[in-house]
């Protein structure tokens, strides 16, 4: 989300929230707050949440999504940001879900993000970025990368941002098996798999050296890239999950260059030469796994 591109104190806003992919996803220890601390390439696609805001005296969020109020990440953010602000004014949110939940795509973080950015117009806040990055921070560690832009390199527990220029879109697929993960779960079930099967061998491999992950990219040189994707907690989601493996197998037999798992998944991406060979992929994985949700998008630079 670009805020210059806003205009200035609208009496209404309609702001689209992308959803994103982890290019690669290393899971570092666990921190005393009881986060990890992880190292990923984020980067924003072309498939969105749509948030329209309007004022109103109290704050409302509008949808088709039966979401309990305390678990909406939208709500919260409005919640908080007139909290700090102490802003007496209040929003109308409508929020119209693209993004599929629970699919590791940031989809929730992403609407928090836009709620915090639109919001700071709306009622004339005009708080600075790092500011809605700290607001941020106590909504979900996803939500400072979409606060600030499409693609960067995300440390610590998501609060440390570095952004990234990358120079072509890609083609991806993107595809959800009808199943649900729990983030919580995953990083528990890797915690646990590495104290009782490899000892934490996991925490001492070689970081990723991003400069070259760049160039790699921004070449398209997939042999190098193939090296380097990676998702620490793939393993963990295939053993309890197998479809997710089953389904980033038949991407790579069915033509893509690479896939990997994005973020705590379910969701598997591939990167493809083109949209039609991606939209065959999807026709030949919806043939031999029951149910689930497709996509083909092009990654925001």
């Amino acid at each position: 989300m670009n805020i210059s591109s806003l205009t200035p104190h609208p009496s209404s806003l309609h702001l689209r929230a992308p959803a994103k992919i982890n290019w690669f996803l290393s899971v570092l220890e666990k921190r005393k707050d009881g986060y990890h601390n992880i190292q990923s390439v984020m980067q924003c696609v072309s498939l969105f949440d749509n948030l329209i805001f309007e004022p109103s005296e109290t704050i409302e969020v509008m949808g088709d999504l039966d979401i309990p109020v305390q678990d909406n990440l939208a709500y919260k953010a409005a919640s908080l940001l007139k909290q700090y602000t102490s802003c007496k004014g209040g929003a109308r949110i409508r929020l119209q879900k693209g993004i599929p939940i629970s699919a590791g795509l940031g989809g929730g973080s992403s609407d928090a993000a836009s709620v915090l950015l639109g919001l700071n117009i709306l009622w004339r806040l005009k708080l600075r970025i790092d500011e809605l990055i700290s607001i941020g921070m106590g909504i979900g560690s996803d939500v400072p990368f979409f606060i600030n832009g499409l693609s960067a390199f995300v440390e610590g527990k998501g609060e440390k941002i570095t952004p990234l220029q990358m120079n072509n879109p890609f083609m991806i697929l993107l595809v959800k098996p009808d199943i649900a993960v729990s983030s919580a779960w995953a990083y528990t079930s890797l915690d646990t798999f590495r104290m009782y099967r490899i000892k934490n061998s996991k925490l001492t491999k070689k970081p990723v050296d991003i400069k070259l992950f760049c160039q790699a990219l921004n070449k398209q040189d997939f042999a190098s890239l193939n090296t380097i994707l990676h998702n620490d907690l793939e393993r963990v989601v295939v053993e309890r999950y197998p479809v997710v493996g089953e389904i980033k197998d038949k991407m790579v037999q069915e033509g893509a260059i690479i896939s990997a798992m994005s973020g705590s998944g379910p969701t598997v991406f591939g990167v493809f030469r083109s949209k039609d060979t991606a939209e065959k992929t999807a026709e030949a994985i919806k043939s031999s796994v029951d149910g689930g949700w497709y996509k083909v998008v092009e990654t925001l630079v």
